[in-house]
Order: structure tokens, then C-alpha cells, then sequence
């Protein structure tokens, strides 16, 4: 059983509705990813860089292969890619000329924001219903679900992933 389950029935019966409908919500997260990088002409882990970039400013080829889970290999192939169609620019670091400083070109901010204009206003009206101290409920979950995927993809990398740990 895992650590903190409850055997109260109506307890164990919420956690798994919960657990459930955080599946079909990661699925369809996918889907919808998916569906949005076909749309623009890329992959889902160009896309991935693409949004990692609109946040970040500008990265290291080395953050930007951390943040999507790609070999730097990759990340190179990747990133030759997106500055041939214009995504973003490449220019060697001032302090450390070995390495590259990606930056999202922002003019083509825009057409990146544009799929997920519908999506966004309806995420708007949803969260509208919520009182203060849920949306607060809802980052602290989603805070914690966050440090658990990293722990994963650590444990993953790290050759740990057939041990338990709770």
C-alpha cells in the first residue's frame, strides 16, 4: 500500500478518482501537445524547447537538452533545425566561446502563442470559479507533482528506476 493511503472506502475512492483523472489529464496534455506541434511544422520536443525559450529568455544548448530530456546530440540536430526556419538565433557565449547562447527570435512569439489562444481563454474562464485559497491548493499540487517528475527523470538517468522509495 502506498504510504499515506487511507482504508476509510470514500477516502481510497476519491484518491483513485483523483489518480485517474490525473492520467487522462496527462494524456490528453499529450494529445493536445501533439496536435500542436503538427499544426506548426515541428516536433513535440521542438516544441518543448521552443516554450522552455519563451520563458527562459535565452539558454545553453547543454540547459536546453536538461530541460527537454535530449542527448546534446540531439539538442544540436535539434537546434540547427529551429534557427533554419527562423525560431531562434545562436550566438557563442562572451564569457565561455565554447558554448552557445539560444535565444527565441520574438517576432515569431506570436505565431507560437497562436494554437493555444482558445485553450487559453477557456483555462481562464475555468480557473475564474476558484476561490483564492483553492488556486493556491491547485500550485501547490502541481508544485509537487513537478518535484516528482524531476525526481523520476533523476532516478532515470540515474539508472535508479526500479527502486521504491516514498
Amino acid at each position: 500500500m502506498i504510504a499515506g493511503m487511507s482504508h476509510e472506502p470514500a477516502r481510497a475512492s476519491a484518491i483513485a478518482d483523483l489518480m485517474r483523472a490525473g492520467r487522462e489529464t496527462s494524456r490528453l496534455s499529450m494529445v493536445f501537445r501533439y496536435a500542436i506541434a503538427e499544426r506548426l511544422g515541428l516536433t513535440v520536443s521542438d516544441l518543448e524547447c521552443l516554450d522552455f525559450l519563451g520563458d527562459a529568455g535565452s539558454a545553453t544548448a547543454g540547459q536546453i537538452a536538461e530541460r527537454t530530456n535530449l542527448t546534446t546530440g540531439a539538442v544540436t540536430s535539434m537546434l540547427r533545425r529551429l534557427q533554419q526556419a527562423g525560431y531562434v538565433t545562436a550566438e557563442r557565449d562572451p564569457a565561455d566561446r565554447r558554448r552557445m547562447i539560444v535565444t527565441l527570435r520574438p517576432e515569431r512569439s506570436a505565431e507560437l502563442e497562436q494554437p493555444y489562444e482558445r485553450f487559453a481563454e477557456r483555462a481562464a474562464w475555468l480557473v475564474e470559479g476558484y476561490s483564492v485559497e483553492e488556486l493556491r491548493l491547485l500550485v501547490r499540487h502541481h508544485a509537487r507533482m513537478q518535484a516528482m517528475y524531476l525526481a523520476e527523470l533523476d532516478s532515470l538517468h540515474s539508472g535508479d528506476a526500479g527502486r521504491q522509495s516514498v
